[in-house]
C-alpha cells in the first residue's frame, strides 16, 4: 500500500498547516499558540477526546476505532529553537530569535494529517492516542509527560515517533533494533583561583592554566579509560575566563556534553571527571567544582517494534527506500523517556538535500509530509486491524 490517497488529497492543506506553524515558532514548554492551533485542527477533524495542558502545553487526542483493543501512541514534538532564521521564505518566522530549525513543525503536521485520516476512517480496533509534546529541545517535555503519567492515564501500550533527516533521499525511512541515539549529559566546571597582575604570575593562582589542564586531561577519559568499541563522546563547548590582557582573572568556567549508550559508561565518565577535576585543581593550587547533570537517556528501540515499523514503512514506499539496520548516532532525543516506559520505535525519514538541523537556513520539506502521515496512519491500522 503506497501513500494513502485520502492523505495525498489534502497535501496542500497540510502544507498550509506546516507553514503556519513555521511562521509562529515557540520555545520549550511555552507552546501555547502552537497547542491552540493543534487543538483547533483536532476539533475540526472530530476526534473523540482532547486533553490539554499536559507538561504545561502538551496535548493528547484520542480517536476510537472499531471495537475493543489496545491503545497505540503516536508522538510529535512541537517546539522550536532559539535561532534567528535566515531562509528568506515568505512564511519565515515572525518571532525574532526563534525558528523551526529542526522540523518539529513538519512532525506536528504529519501527526495532524494522520489524525484527520484516522478520525474519518476509523479502520482500526482499539484506540490511538495522538501525543503533541512540547520542549523536546529545551526541557525534556517527553520525560515530563511520562512523569505526569500520560502513558498510564491513557493506557498506552506502545509508542512511535518520526524525525526528519536532511542529507538522505526524500522519502527514505530508516530505523533499527536497540539503541539508535545516545544519552545526553552536561557538565559545568567552575574554577576559583587568585587573580593578579599578568606581570607577576607568581603572586596569583591562575585559573586559566587550571582550565587548560582540566580540558586536556578530560580527553584522556575517552582515549584511556573506556573500551574503544563502546561509543563515547566528551566535548568541551565553552571556556570563559578573563577580561583584560594584563590581568590574571580570579575565575574560569568550562562547559560541555557527554554522549554515550551504556549506563556503566555514564557512571565511569562521571566518576573519572570528578577525579580529574579534583586532581588538576590540586596540581594548579586552585579550587574547582564539577556539576555533572544527567540529561536524556539513550533512545532504545524495542527490536520487535522496530522491525514492525520498518515493515509498515515498506507498505508506504518501495522496499529499497526502507533501511533497517543497527546504526547508532550520537545525537539525543527525549522520546527516549517514552521508550523507557513502553515498547516502540523511533523512525527517521529522509527529507532530501537541505541545510542541516539546527542551522538558520534549514526548512522542512513539505513533499515528505504525506509519507510521514501515511506511515503514522498505517502503523495504527496494521498494529490494530479492525475485526
Amino acid at each position: 500500500m503506497p501513500v494513502i490517497n485520502r492523505i495525498a488529497g489534502y497535501a496542500d492543506e497540510m502544507k498550509g498547516w506546516r507553514r503556519h506553524l513555521h511562521a509562529h515558532p515557540e520555545l520549550g514548554f511555552d507552546c501555547h499558540e502552537t497547542a491552540r492551533y493543534v487543538v483547533e485542527r483536532l476539533r475540526e477533524f472530530g476526534v473523540d477526546e482532547i486533553h490539554e495542558g499536559l507538561a504545561t502545553t502538551g496535548v493528547v487526542a484520542i480517536v476510537n476505532g472499531q471495537g475493543k483493543g489496545p491503545t497505540i501512541g503516536l508522538r510529535a514534538d512541537m517546539d522550536a529553537l532559539p535561532i534567528q532564521e535566515a531562509t528568506g521564505r515568505k512564511y519565515a518566522s515572525k518571532h525574532p530569535g526563534k525558528m523551526h530549525a529542526c522540523g518539529h513543525d513538519g512532525h506536528t503536521t504529519m501527526l495532524l494529517g494522520a489524525a484527520k485520516y484516522l478520525a474519518e476512517t476509523r479502520n482500526f480496533a482499539g484506540r490511538v492516542a495522538l501525543i503533541f509534546q512540547p520542549a523536546e529541545e529545551l526541557g525534556g517535555g517527553g520525560g515530563v509527560m511520562v512523569e505526569e503519567g500520560v502513558l498510564d492515564t491513557f493506557d498506552i501500550a506502545s509508542v512511535y515517533a518520526v524525525h526528519n533527516a536532511p542529507g538522505f533521499p526524500a522519502g527514505t525511512f530508516m530505523t533499527g533494533p536497540g539503541p539508535v541515539l545516545a544519552s545526553d549529559d552536561t557538565f559545568h566546571i567552575r574554577i576559583t583561583g587568585v587573580g593578579g597582575h599578568a606581570a607577576n604570575p607568581q603572586e596569583a593562582k591562575d585559573p586559566i592554566m587550571a582550565a587548560v589542564g582540566i580540558a586536556q586531561a578530560l580527553q584522556s577519559i575517552v582515549s584511556r579509560n573506556h573500551y574503544a568499541r563502546e561509543d563515547l563522546v566528551l566535548s568541551i563547548t565553552q571556556i570563559h575566563a578573563g577580561s583584560a590582557d594584563n590581568v590574571i582573572p580570579e575565575t574560569a568556567y568550562l562547559n560541555g556534553t557527554v554522549r554515550s549508550f551504556l549506563p556503566e559508561v555514564r557512571e565511569m565518565v562521571e566518576r573519572r571527571m570528578k577525579e580529574v577535576v579534583k586532581g588538576q585543581a590540586l596540581a594548579f593550587d586552585v579550587k574547582a567544582k564539577l556539576d555533572y547533570v544527567r540529561g536524556y537517556p539513550p533512545t532504545v528501540n524495542d527490536p520487535e517494534k522496530a522491525e514492525f515499523a520498518a515493515g509498515v514503512a515498506r507498505g508506504v514506499v518501495p522496499d529499497a527506500q526502507v533501511i533497517f539496520e543497527e546504526n547508532r548516532e550520537m545525537g539525543a532525543e527525549d522520546f527516549a523517556f517514552m521508550l523507557q516506559a513502553r515498547p516502540g520505535a523511533y523512525m527517521v525519514i529522509g527529507q532530501g538535500d537541505s541545510d542541516g538541523l539546527h542551522q538558520p537556513g534549514y526548512d522542512f520539506n513539505d513533499e515528505i509530509t504525506p509519507l510521514g502521515a501515511s506511515y503514522f496512519a498505517r502503523l495504527v491500522e496494521t498494529a490494530q486491524p479492525a475485526r
